[in-house]
């Protein structure tokens, strides 16, 4: 807006204190704004009103106002998603460094192999909807219930660990680009 020009829902140019007053008791009435709810709130008539309202083009104004109003709304949505789309971001990385670290010195035989998985792919998700991406497809949850991890061997324990630690990389790698 250029310096010292006066948007239409503020008082204009040879409009009284009085008349701009009265507009914006019916600007502030919202959508279902009319002349005759604005008449009874400030004990004026109608007919008063409405000479004001066609001199300074109210019903336009107003719409003005409105569309401003909704500008702004939409402009405070948009910064309040930016915001929490970071704030979940930064909790995924956090979740997912911690799952790395605990990967890194686990045991084979101190979390079932859907633990682990499970864990990192939470940790996935929420970073994925945290820059908005839809939910992964075919996700591996539900794959691995019932793996009995007593029942296997040292050398199978290692090997889905292993498969484990390169499905992990992978999605590492996948949230990094």
């Amino acid at each position: 807006m250029a310096e010292g020009t006066v948007e239409s829902w503020e008082r204009q140019s040879g409009e009284s204190v009085q008349e701009f007053e009265a507009f914006a008791v019916y600007r502030d009435l919202g959508p279902a704004r009319s002349l005759t709810k604005a008449a009874r709130e400030l004990y004026k008539s109608r007919t008063l009103l409405g000479r004001w309202s066609r001199q300074f083009a109210w019903v336009m104004r107003a719409a003005a106002y409105d569309r401003e109003q909704d500008r702004l709304f939409l402009a405070e949505q948009m910064q309040a998603r930016r915001d929490i789309a970071r704030r979940h971001a930064k909790l995924a990385q956090a979740v997912q460094s911690k799952a790395v670290a605990r990967l890194q010195m686990l045991d084979p035989r101190e979390l079932s192999p859907s633990e682990l998985l499970r864990y990192v792919q939470v940790a996935a998700e929420i970073e994925r909807r945290a820059v908005g991406e839809a939910p992964a497809v075919g996700t591996v949850e539900g794959r691995d219930q019932g793996v009995d991890v007593d029942a296997l061997s040292d050398e199978d324990r290692r090997a889905r660990m292993d498969q484990l630690r390169r499905e992990l990389e992978r999605r590492l790698s996948e949230g990094a680009q």
